[in-house]
């Protein structure tokens, strides 16, 4: 996973119309600027890198440490290519009110230009905003869906979450060609200005939870609703359900009652109450679906956060089975540090970036003292 460091608070401020034409027509130039140099699978790529991403909201204008970079450099850029997309070879769709839009963006693109791929397309769209708001349960709230394809097929998701109790977004990045599948470790990169501990239940170390939990539905959805039933009502040694959720501890088959490891546990989950009746629809129509693995389980209709957090908590209290809870989102420089920490400074590849945005600067349609400040800003963004 590539890394990278930015504070992004929430911002709830507005871009200046003036501002916008203005990231319109640089991000245009930078974009051609790229594609013609190596092709739009390198553009779709160099997105996927919540650092250079992050670079070049910068370079366009933007507030470095806002929130509103992504939503409008990716505004920017939807509404900058539109009109040379066919030659470009690079489609954008979504955004932040269109963002349930996407597959309909998608479905009329396959039926006008013949894209036999759309069907898959949509599926991949649908399934990163699955991923990131039920299998990494981190209280950020995804608000904002951009998805990018080329005409061979390639593509990239670009989509952020607010949290509105610290204050702060989070923006989740893939690429096509580093997918494996959509479950384990799918992303290009995740960058966040919080640390936090998410239930994550893409990590590797999370599968005999996922494993378990598709069991429960495929094979047992009544033992599972009646174990549910049972973390939420179980008064057990004088232990409040409050209790129960912040004590690691295990069902003993052979004394029937709850055994208690004295450490605490990671606390993903609070105190709540599951409906049990509406979950118990949701289990016994996946199961008539019958999911042959994870992902066919997530894809279908109904199966949320909260159906895949009782699924979790039931395979980690009852059976064992403990998630992840550490934060896939990480931290460092973009190109290194110059005193060697975390790393020595990359310096071909900084040259590199800072050579691809001067040549965007250049082509783009903007007036002389705009592409002064635009080199201002990479100047400084370089330093």
């Amino acid at each position: 996973m590539r890394t990278g460091i930015a504070t992004v608070p929430l911002d709830y401020g507005r871009c200046p119309r003036w501002l916008f034409e203005r990231m319109k027509r640089l991000g245009r130039g930078i974009a051609i600027a790229i594609v013609e140099e190596f092709g739009p699978e390198e553009f779709l790529k160099r997105l996927s890198s919540p650092v250079w991403f992050q670079s070049l909201g910068c370079v366009l204008g933007f507030d470095w440490n806002s929130s509103g970079l992504t939503v409008t450099t990716l505004g920017a850029l939807k509404a900058g290519l539109f009109e040379i997309q066919d030659q470009l070879g690079i489609y954008v769709c979504g955004g932040k009110r269109e963002s349930r839009k996407t597959p309909e963006e998608i479905t009329a693109y396959g039926i006008s230009r013949q894209f036999s791929f759309a069907p898959k397309l949509i599926y991949a769209s649908k399934m990163a905003a699955k991923v990131d708001s039920s299998l990494i349960q981190d209280n950020y709230q995804i608000y904002q869906h951009n998805f990018l394809f080329t005409k061979s097929g390639n593509w990239v998701v670009v989509q952020q979450g607010m949290n509105t109790q610290n204050q702060t977004a989070r923006r989740y990045h893939w690429l096509s060609s580093a997918v494996k599948d959509f479950i384990e470790r799918p992303h290009s990169g995740i960058i966040s200005g919080a640390k936090v501990r998410p239930l994550n239940l893409t990590a590797e170390k999370s599968n005999d939870n996922r494993e378990i939990s598709l069991g429960l539905v495929r094979e047992e959805p009544g033992q599972f609703l009646k174990d549910l039933n049972l973390i939420q009502t179980k008064k057990s040694k004088n232990l409040t359900t409050m209790e129960l959720y912040n004590k690691e501890f295990y069902w003993h088959p052979v004394v029937d009652e709850f055994s208690f490891i004295s450490r605490p546990r990671s606390t993903w989950t609070v105190e709540e109450k599951f409906d049990l009746k509406r979950i118990e629809k949701i289990i016994f129509g996946a199961r008539g679906k019958e999911p042959k693995n994870f992902e066919q389980l997530l894809s279908l209709k109904g199966v949320g956060p909260k159906t895949i957090r009782a699924l979790s908590l039931v395979s980690e209290i009852i059976y064992g089975a403990k998630p992840s809870y550490q934060d896939p989102a990480r931290y460092t420089f973009s190109v290194g540090g110059k005193d060697g920490t975390p790393f020595p400074v990359d310096r071909m590849t900084y040259d590199k970036t800072l050579e691809i945005l001067e040549k965007g600067i250049q082509k783009s349609s903007i007036s002389i003292s705009e592409k002064a400040r635009a080199q201002k800003r990479l100047q400084l963004l370089g330093r």
